[in-house]
């Protein structure tokens, strides 16, 4: 167990923001987790758990121990007739765990395909795209209490799964560190194509019958068609949540923008927080170093050299001017740090 002290976290979030942690730790299994959870108390200093940094703005320096969650490694556990069990390490990359299914053909993730970050994180977001989210495919994880140091497991119930939600983020936020998740795999196939995209991707290739390969593919390239590659340019991706509003707002924006798009939920219909930003105006601007993406409005960008703070502020002024335009508040997916 080695404890550095003032690390750069550039390297470690996918806006390339470039702050420091004041103490900064690995940790590949739960025993490591136990010992710098102890550790933290020690030095009195507060913890932060860090997973693949795609769903964080640094906005500070972190005076910290930031523990860089790392525990790997796929284990069947248990199967029948119809579905495996799988639990992975909190440390693996999400899409690596999507491949890994598919090569096994065990069915579920394939529409969550290319989603940046960490199987840890996945349960606390209850990721979700293309007509899926981790809910529908999870059994339940194991994670160690912050205080006590004991493992506890949490079922899908206990989880508190809602949009982009999960108890981890409310009423047990910093209480659990999670190190492994353990999800339930179909062997027979059920096929998604409700999203539109979709369907047109697999038309265009002629695709009739197609295997969760095909549907992994085809979102890969929807994925790669919206949305910038941290690689090359910093951001988050998806930085708001979409909104859901109540049928009456929804038909009062319709009156004024008759192609406003809306998906009927059972709270209401649903908003794309893309299209609401760019009505604002806000597409394509760039403020120096920072901006909104040029094809994706729903994307805040690091250009290289922005500070994360000046993309809070930003973020801050277009809520400000959807609510001022239609009535309605955007949440950040994003965490400000």
């Amino acid at each position: 167990m080695n404890i550095q002290e003032n690390i750069s976290l550039l390297p470690f979030n996918t806006f390339g923001i470039d702050k420091n942690a004041r103490f900064f730790a690995v940790a590949t299994s739960t025993e490591e987790v136990k010992q710098l959870l102890q550790k933290s108390k020690e030095m009195n200093v507060p913890l932060f758990i860090l997973g693949g940094g795609s769903n964080i703005l640094l906005t500070k320096n972190l005076e910290a121990l930031v523990i860089k969650m790392e525990i790997k490694g796929f284990e069947l556990i248990r199967e029948n007739e119809n579905e495996v069990f799988l639990k992975v390490g909190a440390g693996e990359s999400w899409h690596d765990l999507v491949k890994f299914c598919i090569q096994n053909n065990w069915a579920g993730v394939e529409n969550l395909s290319l989603i940046p970050g960490t199987v840890g994180a996945s349960p606390m977001q209850n990721i979700g795209a293309y007509g899926v989210e981790i809910k529908e495919v999870f059994d339940h994880l194991e994670a160690v209490d912050r205080d006590t140091l004991e493992i506890r497991s949490f079922s899908t119930e206990e989880c508190k799964f809602g949009y982009r939600e999960s108890v981890f983020k409310n009423d047990l936020k910093e209480q659990f560190v999670i190190t492994h998740v353990v999800f339930r795999l179909l062997k027979s196939p059920r096929i998604n194509t409700d999203y539109g995209a979709i369907n047109q991707i697999l038309k265009e290739k002629g695709i009739d019958s197609p295997t969760i390969k095909d549907i992994s593919d085809a979102v890969i390239e929807i994925r790669r068609s919206k949305l910038p590659d941290p690689a090359l340019i910093g951001n988050a991706g998806s930085f708001f949540k979409n909104p859901t509003v109540p049928v009456s707002t929804f038909e009062k924006i319709k009156s004024d923008y008759p192609n406003v798009p809306g998906f009927p939920n059972e709270d209401g219909v649903k908003i794309p927080a893309a299209w609401l930003i760019e009505q604002t105006g806000w597409k394509g601007k760039r403020f120096g170093n920072i901006g909104v993406h040029q094809f994706q409005p729903l994307v805040l960008v690091n250009y290289g050299g922005g500070d994360g703070y000046e993309i809070k502020e930003l973020s801050k002024k277009i809520q400000e001017s959807v609510l001022a335009q239609f009535e309605i508040l955007l949440h950040p997916e994003v965490n400000f740090l």
